[in-house]
């Protein structure tokens, strides 16, 4: 997972909204999000072939979980654990509060450098580990925000940032009472970039070294969760077409 755009509003109908596109080597195998783990039956979320991990998920509680690599700790190493455990262990638990509770105690050396984004319909959080000292927890505040590699709404360095943090901004917000995700779906797909930043800037990359963007997911949480409103959880494995999202999220 490379990038991810949180929009929290305080006191609405869907006061989470998250836009999400994971960048990966175009040969790591992954399933789309299903309920993959027998022992773990009230999870959503993407299987990682590779590690057995994921890199975004949702649980019946209403909890979502992210991870991000951080910058040039791509892939495995086989002396860590992998860092697709840490959104599963997140969604272990009933809200964002407990699980970022719980996820900030663990030992950091354990695994390569991440974020871990953590939220249900009254927080967020984001989880950061540089692989030696302690785990920094920030809150997300209400409004508009955007995490990268390179951490939460980090321009300088992120190109990424800069470029789409204010295209967003101007953006139509979604609406998943009509089920209007347009402007989000399209700057998810856009593979624009800057100039002077290079390919690396894009929104939707299409890397000539076998790295790009491999899926996109929109998901909202709403304030109060019962029969009628549930979760919405949009999913497409060809994130430049605009089109091609299909529902993922299914409340048992």
């Amino acid at each position: 997972m490379c990038t991810l755009v949180v929009q929290r509003t305080l006191n609405h109908p869907w006061p989470l909204i998250l836009g999400a596109n994971r960048d990966e080597m175009i040969g790591r195998s992954w399933r789309a999000p299903a309920r993959h783990w027998p022992d773990r039956p009230q999870t959503t979320a993407g299987l990682d072939l590779g590690g057995g991990g994921s890199w975004l998920g949702l649980n019946d509680y209403g909890v979502v979980a992210a991870v991000l690599n951080q910058p040039r700790t791509l892939g495995p190493d086989s002396a860590k654990r992998t860092r697709g455990e840490l959104p599963l262990e997140a969604l272990d638990h009933a809200d964002a509060y407990t699980a970022a509770g719980a996820l900030c105690h663990i030992d950091p050396r354990a695994y390569r450098p991440f974020h871990l984004f953590i939220a249900d319909n009254r927080n967020a959080y984001v989880l950061s580990s540089d692989g030696r000292g302690d785990v920094l927890v920030q809150t997300l505040s209400a409004g508009l925000s955007m995490i990268t590699a390179h951490g939460l709404n980090a321009h300088p360095p992120s190109a990424r940032v800069r470029t789409y943090l204010p295209r967003f901004a101007k953006a139509a917000p979604p609406d998943p009472e009509r089920g209007a995700w347009e402007d989000w779906k399209r700057l998810l797909a856009c593979p624009l970039f800057d100039a002077d930043d290079g390919p690396a800037g894009a929104m939707n990359i299409h890397g000539e070294d076998g790295f790009a963007t491999v899926s996109s997911s929109l998901i909202a949480l709403p304030e109060q969760r019962n029969k009628d409103r549930p979760p919405v959880w949009l999913f497409t494995s060809t994130p430049g077409d605009a089109a091609s999202y299909d529902g993922i999220y299914t409340q048992l």
